[in-house]
């Protein structure tokens, strides 16, 4: 009796623990990040977690990545790249600011101890001295000089390397970096195409070339040559946060709400768990977005509550400040509550660009609700666009200019002065319509094309409006305000 209770209490330890398994098994699935294949010099031991270190940068989860190659330069103190790798973690570049100050000194001494180690390959050498140059003297070289000095250098790594795919996907993605919002030829985003097209056929698991076709196809001339790649990219990296998110820049460019719900649901949640509040905020902002184009205002109200119980948010950090900022402004804005906009304030410790933002919803909500003070905000903007301009930073400045263009519009059509109004509102979005958005945003809070198809609406002219709305439609496809403002036209024009 005895050997058949344990036979029986045995039978039912392995029931438990082959339970226990299935169940860890189920809630920690094995880390997925993609294949990459970066040879190096450094011993055997390392080269698989390297590997792994550069597959996290690939999917910008820089933290982590920083982490690995630490490790690997504790487990082999002479591999010198691995402190390339270490510096590379600072180097954000598609991001703003792609090299934070505080983190300057940091990535200096990882490039001076890669330097100093100096083993390796003349590849390894390479990588190395080209991150070098973009730290080097980073209080008297501007970021611009240093960040094409950087592409040049991978330019010349690349071209002398055809076979090596890390150097055709680093260079590429220096162009990605380097690509003006201006142009709206997008020559560099096709050039980082033409080199990552044929890689991604060859490579189909790498998470940086899918990665980067994402952000070169980012814009409404290429988003649909990027849906594939889209499609692709969670399942290569799906335990990236960033890789969840980032197929929503394509669904969104393409007006796809559902596909970019689904999508940043997912990184939300995983960035919550991997403890990247600005991945959680960036993957909010794109949910609310698309829940206020899908007509699910109490959906993204659900993440504006969610927002209020994230306390100590670093607002000085561009990447959350600009999404808390804009969540509750969109939310409003795009709902037409003027009078509550009206009452936006400037977010505290934020960065002037951010900053702005508040003040242009307090401005519109205070000319659109029919209120009279609006020269504070439009002279509150004037001053951080010229701010914005003394220090270099053109794109936001010219952003920040549409802005004050269009809260002067409105303000000119509450005084009655309707053709001043409509040809600021104009201007502001031919200058809008004339560079593109940074990857930071889904877009625009309300496209100034739209805003002046809205008051082309109010002024009684029907056929105007439309060819307005349907502009605003082509750069920005789905638009919920913009349909509904094209059949609203139709309807007052008598059309079909």
């Amino acid at each position: 009796m005895f050997q058949g209770c344990r036979k029986l209490l045995f039978a039912v330890f392995l029931i438990v623990s082959f339970g226990a398994a299935q169940e860890t098994h189920l809630h920690n699935p094995p880390e997925k990040l993609g294949t990459v294949s970066f040879p190096i010099s450094c011993q055997a031991s390392v080269r698989a977690e390297f590997n792994r270190g550069v597959a996290l940068l690939h999917s910008f989860a820089y933290a982590a990545a920083e982490d690995v190659f630490r490790e690997v330069a504790k487990q082999d103190p002479d591999c010198a790249i691995a402190h390339w790798g270490g510096a590379m973690a600072y180097f954000r570049q598609l991001w703003e600011p792609a090299i934070l100050p505080s983190t300057i000194a940091a990535a200096q001494s990882e490039i001076e101890q890669a330097l100093r180690i100096r083993a390796g390959t003349e590849l390894e050498h390479k990588f190395i001295d080209a991150a070098a140059g973009l730290f080097r003297d980073a209080g008297s070289v501007p970021y611009s000089v240093r960040a094409l000095n950087y592409e040049h250098a991978m330019a010349e790594l690349a071209n002398g390397n055809n076979k090596n795919v890390e150097a055709q996907v680093f260079y590429a993605l220096a162009l990605l970096a380097n690509a003006s919002p201006a142009d709206k030829t997008h020559s560099k985003q096709k050039q980082a195409a033409d080199i990552l097209e044929p890689l991604y056929r060859a490579y189909p698991e790498h998470p940086g070339i899918a990665h980067y076709l994402i952000h070169a196809y980012d814009n409404a001339e290429l988003a649909a040559r990027g849906l594939p790649m889209a499609r692709a990219y969670s399942r290569i990296a799906p335990s990236a946060p960033h890789a969840l998110h980032m197929p929503s820049h394509i669904f969104t460019r393409l007006g796809l709400w559902d596909d970019s719900i689904i999508s940043n649901l997912a990184a939300k949640d995983a960035a919550r768990k991997a403890g990247d509040t600005g991945e959680e905020l960036h993957s909010m902002d794109y949910l609310v977005y698309a829940y206020l184009q899908s007509g699910r205002e109490a959906e993204a109200a659900q993440l504006l509550q969610q927002l209020k119980s994230m306390p100590n948010l670093n607002k000085a950090d561009f990447k959350i400040g600009y999404a808390s900022t804009a969540m509750p402004i969109r939310y409003l804005v795009e709902r037409q509550k003027w009078a509550d906009a009206a009452l936006v304030a400037p977010p505290a410790g934020a960065p002037p660009h951010v900053i702005a933002i508040a003040i242009w919803a307090h401005g519109i909500g205070l000319a659109r609700s029919g209120h009279a003070e609006t020269l504070q905000p439009m002279s509150d903007l004037q001053k951080i666009e010229e701010e914005l301009q003394a220090s270099g930073n053109v794109y936001w400045a010219t952003q920040v200019r549409v802005m004050k263009r269009e809260v002067m519009a409105w303000s000119a059509q509450k005084e009655g002065k309707r053709d001043q109004a409509l040809a600021l509102l104009r201007e502001a979005a031919d200058e809008e319509d004339a560079i593109e958005k940074l990857p930071v945003t889904p877009g625009p809070i309300i496209p100034a094309r739209e805003q002046l198809g809205d008051l082309l609406q109010q002024q009684a002219q029907p056929d105007l409006a439309a060819k307005e709305f349907q502009t605003a439609l082509v750069n920005a496809p789905g638009r919920r305000a913009a349909q509904q403002g094209v059949a609203e036209a139709a309807k007052r024009s008598g059309k079909p």
